[in-house]
């Protein structure tokens, strides 16, 4: 036991919450620190998710980025939220919460990259398919309750986003010093984002031994070795990360990339705003010039 240390309890079979329903029940002991918290730092470590959910919101409005942004924001948040409830309780219906959402709010930024440059009812028909395959994928899950499955399924859309990001960085970003900051960016998230899935595995292959080493050290100098907390902390900043890769990269597909510049706060990526009211102007025009040849395409077909 380290200096000051206060021993761990005897893991309780159930709390406030009752007895887990869950089909997960992860490496952190159980209303160890609190009969409200079925696993504390675990819900305490989702924090990080929605502060930075919400920084990303704020920043999103504030900078007038398209409302595709403060979506994805939202769906972030809802995600910590989720996890916040679910390990917090060790609920089946809250589980469900934390996982899905995962799925949902990644079809959003999946929807913007795979729609690029292509006409509104092409752009549709990607969002029906999305919503059709996130549906099915629920069903299926909800069947076979597998985590397995919404695993690989989230690993699978990620790994798509971030192809299909970075081919559109490569064909359509000119500017030397933009391409390096989006790449760094996306580095950076991605490196995170694999720390924290690390430690995720850590924490589940080696949970035996972990346990009885937080034992042996006492609170709260076990805590740090929370591998699935660390995991929330890590993903959360590298979803973070990759949430501004895709706004900054979104400037330079819609040719706004003049009215914006590319900063860090405290550490973390910011697209910020340089010019708003230039901006209007130019999205007022371009909107203008996108019903005249929209109607002109009309008056071709009906012609």
């Amino acid at each position: 036991m380290l200096p000051f240390a206060v021993p761990y309890p005897p893991e309780k079979d159930n709390g406030f919450w009752g007895v887990p329903t869950s089909t997960i029940d992860w490496c952190e002991e159980n209303y160890v620190v609190s009969p409200y918290i079925a696993e504390a730092l675990n819900t305490l470590t989702n924090s990080v998710f929605i502060a930075l959910a919400l920084f990303a919101i704020y920043h999103a409005y504030r900078n007038k980025l398209e409302p595709r942004f403060l979506l994805i924001g939202f769906g972030f948040m809802l995600v910590g939220i989720g996890s916040w409830l679910f390990h917090m309780t060790l609920r089946y219906h809250f589980q469900l919460l934390d996982e899905l959402p995962m799925i949902y709010a990644t079809c959003i930024p999946f929807w913007s990259v795979f729609s690029e440059f292509k006409s509104k009812k092409e752009s549709i028909l990607v969002g029906v398919g999305i919503f059709a395959a996130a549906n099915t994928l629920t069903v299926i899950y909800l069947y076979f309750k597998d985590p397995t499955i919404h695993q690989v399924s989230y690993a699978l859309l990620n790994a798509c986003i971030i192809y299909q990001s970075i081919s559109l960085t490569q064909a359509h970003v000119h500017d030397a010093g933009a391409k390096r900051q989006l790449y760094k960016t996306m580095i950076s998230g991605v490196s995170i984002f694999i720390l924290g899935y690390f430690l995720w595995n850590v924490d589940i292959h080696l949970c035996t031994p972990i346990r009885a080493l937080r034992r042996n050290w006492g609170m709260p100098y076990g805590f740090v070795l929370e591998g699935h907390g660390w995991w929330h902390i890590f993903t959360g900043t590298g979803v973070y990360f990759y949430v501004v890769y895709e706004e900054y990269l979104r400037c330079f597909l819609t040719g706004t990339e003049r009215f914006f510049k590319f900063k860090w706060i405290c550490g973390l990526p910011v697209v910020d705003c340089i010019d708003p009211k230039g901006l209007d102007k130019f999205n007022e025009v371009k909107k203008l010039a996108e019903a005249d040849a929209e109607f002109l395409l009309n008056e071709k077909k009906n012609n």
